[in-house]
């Protein structure tokens, strides 16, 4: 039987091991070596205790004690508040909105398209993919530019940016030798610990079927 969120001990954090959204705040956590309870459940399926406290039945939901959370960036800026060491958005605020522009766009411009992809069909996702792939393109010279996506430290931007990589070969999506600065920082942020340390066992698999 399962036990209701409102009587966790931990932090508890429901995630479907596939969803790029959830794979964002699982960054955050290993990178911040949060404790918390990572409950598996199926976004197309979820369970009644998820549903009690996600009015849109959504993953992930964050729940911390009687704090209810959801929407992917409304928990990760949480976390880094909450746990400020190491700290994962600037602290000036012009840098800090800037920032949070810059995950506004990743979100609105990039996941966007990548949802038409995996749940469109016809034209629709060829015409999705190409604009995706542009875009990626068109971007590449920021990726040149800092040690990180938009700055020399990690930060949430990384967060969001590094599981929509991880997904271009499921998303049938290669990038050609001019965006290479995409795949350098690529094998950067894949290589890093709190990325390596997300990663589900579905997550590694859906990349490692494509590669037999």
């Amino acid at each position: 039987m399962a036990v209701a969120a409102s009587r966790r001990a931990v932090m508890t954090l429901f995630s479907d091991p596939v969803c790029p959204y959830c794979h964002q705040v699982r960054m955050v956590l290993a990178e911040k070596g949060i404790a918390v309870d990572v409950v598996d459940v199926d976004a197309h399926d979820l369970p009644d205790e998820v549903m009690d406290f996600n009015p849109y039945g959504k993953v992930p939901t964050f729940v911390d004690r009687d704090l209810r959370l959801y929407e992917s960036r409304i928990i990760m800026e949480y976390l880094d508040e909450r746990f400020p060491h190491p700290p994962l958005l600037p602290v000036d605020p012009v840098s800090r909105a800037s920032a949070r522009l810059f995950m506004y766009r990743v979100d609105h411009d990039w996941y966007s398209l990548m949802g038409r992809i995996l749940k469109g069909s016809g034209d629709d996702v060829v015409q999705a993919r190409k604009e995706l792939r542009e875009s990626l393109i068109v971007s590449a010279p920021i990726f040149a530019a800092h040690t990180f996506f938009m700055s020399d430290e990690f930060s949430l931007v990384d967060c969001c940016v590094a599981p929509l990589l991880w997904r271009l070969p499921v998303l049938d999506i290669e990038l050609p030798p001019q965006a290479d600065a995409i795949n350098v920082y690529k094998k950067r942020i894949f290589a890093w610990d709190a990325f390596r340390q997300s990663l589900t066992e579905a997550e590694k698999e859906m990349i490692a079927d494509l590669r037999k």
